[in-house]
């Protein structure tokens, strides 16, 4: 019998992420460039005629917008290089612990760890919602009614998949499964 199970958790390292990363650093550099080109009254996107707009309103708008635009993309690429988000969920039946641990900001509080005893650990609970947002989330139910999510952030699983892994986890810690009806 197996007596540790470890579920590594995806971080910011996206694909989703790389795009919108690199769609909104290149709109903002063409909104800035736009911007100054119509300060500057040069040409500096070859194919547009960005020096014919008035600088005022326009041409500010268009550098407020770009600044913001590769301030936001900015954010972006950091999180992806920290991996924000990232770590595992640790499951030791030998030892009686589970650990989560997750990756933040850098900084004193960059490590997240969690330890619980198994033997706090009530059941293991879905949330399942779908509609215009559909959230499809694993939780650990301590006794003390605290949940704790287990499931990455960002694209939701397939139904089969998260019951597969969620009923998978709680035969693996001896518990019940809640939320599926």
């Amino acid at each position: 019998m197996i007596n540790k199970r470890t579920d590594q958790i995806l971080g910011s390292r996206r694909l989703s992420n790389y795009w919108w990363a690199t769609i909104i650093l290149l709109g903002g550099i063409s909104f800035f460039l736009v911007g100054i080109s119509s300060y500057s009254h040069i040409e500096i996107l070859p194919f547009t005629q960005s020096s014919e707009i008035s600088f005022i309103p326009q041409g500010a708008i268009m550098i407020f917008y770009g600044t913001l635009a590769i301030c936001l993309s900015l954010f972006l690429w950091l999180t992806i290089f920290w991996n924000v988000g990232a770590g595992y969920n640790e499951f030791n039946n030998e030892k009686g612990i589970i650990t989560i641990f997750r990756l933040g900001f850098p900084g004193r509080n960059r490590s997240l760890s969690l330890t619980y005893r198994i033997k706090e650990i009530q059941a293991i609970r879905i949330n399942i919602q779908d509609g215009l947002t559909p959230k499809r989330e694993i939780y650990l139910k301590t006794k003390d009614k605290r949940e704790i999510p287990l499931t990455r952030v960002g694209q939701p699983l397939l139904l089969s998949e998260i019951e597969k892994q969620a009923s998978e986890l709680a035969k693996f810690l001896g518990v019940v499964l809640e939320g599926l009806e």
